[in-house]
């Protein structure tokens, strides 16, 4: 039996994940290729490479909107990733996706990346912008239904379709408890946002491409403080975050950030089939995937064990 664990001392969010995962060697470029059964490949460019963050070698996967590259960053609206709520949060992690490199980011995954971009060190791009959020999405907004039919027509295996529309029900039912809506009716550029459905769905086949069969994770840290979203100030864990987290164990933290986020929260409680200290296990590789922020004291990470059960 082959098991992921999420080792999530530092939270966890959607590119994380994919971070972590690419990290410990899965293929980004197949998983490329599959997302491009999606159809929406012309919304969107991806980007992954290796950044330092307090002294551990990661994974930075990044989703870039064209929509935005084409409207010039030096608005820095980059739509904070993964955002699953616009909010303005101070998102420790990832996404508050701020990269404003400027590098119009057509890369198009040679993927050596040389632009020194080690957003840790420079710290130029973890905080500057930590995003008004004013969101002015210039990307449609897509329902919780377009995207089951985008994912169910989209011709993935069975596993990866199974995964994908399970996390995509959780932010749904969530989104929908908290608004007092159905299912059906929930509309919402959370979930909609083309990040969120490559983070989403781009987790799936990495999982699924590395034959992982168990899923365990450690409690999941939620950290403290407070966030911005459409509706307001609220405090961390925002409301579907901690919606979505009923039955998983949390774990305090003193850090003023949302650690953990919509996407990572809905990746977790639907994946794990436990949550507990790293099983007994043979290691065959481990993966950091980095967030965005860069902490004082605190390596901010998400760390993927796989081994052997």
């Amino acid at each position: 039996m082959t098991t992921l664990y999420f080792d999530c001392f530092s939270g966890m969010s959607g590119d994380m994940v994919i971070g972590a995962l690419l990290d410990a060697g899965a293929d980004p470029v197949k998983m490329e290729a599959e997302l491009k059964k999606l159809q929406i490949e012309e919304e969107y460019t991806l980007s992954w490479e290796k950044v330092v963050k307090n002294g551990i070698t990661a994974t930075k996967f990044d989703v870039k909107l064209t929509a935005e590259i084409s409207h010039s960053h030096a608005h820095d609206h980059d739509h904070s990733h993964d955002h699953d709520h616009t909010h303005s949060h101070d998102h420790s992690h990832d996404h508050d996706h701020a990269h404003s490199h400027d590098h119009s980011h057509d890369h198009d995954h040679t993927h050596s990346h040389d632009h020194s971009h080690d957003h840790d060190h420079t710290h130029s791009h973890d905080h500057s912008h930590d995003h008004e959020h004013t969101h002015s999405h210039h990307h449609a907004h897509r329902s919780y239904k377009d995207i089951v039919e985008m994912i169910k027509v989209a011709g993935f295996n069975e596993e990866v379709t199974r995964m994908s529309l399970a996390i995509f029900k959780k932010i749904g039912e969530a989104e929908g408890h908290i608004h007092s809506m159905p299912l059906e009716k929930v509309h919402f550029h959370e979930v909609g946002a083309i990040d969120s459905i490559i983070d989403i769905i781009g987790a799936a086949i990495l999982i699924d491409q590395m034959g992982i069969t168990s899923i365990k994770s450690s409690p999941v840290p939620v950290g403290t403080g407070n966030i911005q979203i459409d509706h307001g100030v609220y405090p961390v864990p925002a409301p579907a975050t901690l919606e979505m987290l009923k039955g998983v164990p949390i774990a305090k933290s003193d850090i003023r950030f949302e650690l953990t986020t919509p996407t990572g929260a809905a990746i977790a409680s639907v994946l794990a089939d436990a949550f507990c200290s790293m099983p007994s296990m043979t290691i065959d590789a481990i993966g950091y995937g980095a967030g965005t922020k860069t902490f004082k004291d605190h390596p901010n990470v998400l760390r993927v064990v796989i081994g052997k059960e």
